[in-house]
């Protein structure tokens, strides 16, 4: 019969070497205290038997790697929300609120003026909010590729928007 794990002497043992491998990753401190708690918690949940050193040492890097991974997918899922926010008071900075309907129906003209691979771009990534990743595979193209369209795509809304809103 197996021994039970000791997971204060494992958690003491390797704790510092889980959370640096967090901060090397790019985590901030409080960032990586809470991912290298999250790490030690689902270690001891999961029915973790230790064996040598390097091998506990790589379980657990593994382990902290996965979490740090999920914690960037959460923040980009994030992201739309707050650049979104942060578009709303650009607009509304902007533009004075007499001149909203105006502006709304320029978007709307300017939406059908686009190509369908620039609709398309737009749809996936805010009305479906896909990654990037997701939508380079779904446009045969790459990430980069992606955010280069998007980019040109809002730059080319931005101006037809102010040209039939000043006609």
């Amino acid at each position: 019969m197996s021994r039970p794990v000791d997971f204060e002497a494992l958690i003491e043992e390797h704790q510092k070497d889980v959370w640096r491998y967090l901060r090397m990753l790019g985590c901030q401190p409080p960032e990586a205290d809470d991912l290298t708690q999250e790490t030690f918690v689902s270690v001891m949940k999961s029915g973790f038997k230790p064996r040598s050193r390097g091998e506990t040492n790589a379980y657990l890097r593994t382990t902290a790697h996965n979490f740090f991974i999920n914690s960037l997918r959460k923040s980009f899922r994030a992201a739309p929300l707050s650049l979104a926010a942060e578009a709303e008071n650009a607009w509304l900075d902007a533009t004075p609120d007499e001149g909203s309907d105006q502006r709304l129906n320029a978007l709307r003209v300017c939406l059908e003026s686009l190509d369908e691979r620039a609709r398309q771009v737009l749809k996936l990534r805010y009305e479906q909010q896909r990654p990037g990743d997701e939508i380079a595979r779904t446009l045969g193209t790459t990430e980069d590729g992606v955010y280069s369209l998007l980019k040109r795509v809002r730059a080319t809304l931005r101006e037809c928007i102010e040209r039939r809103v000043k006609a």
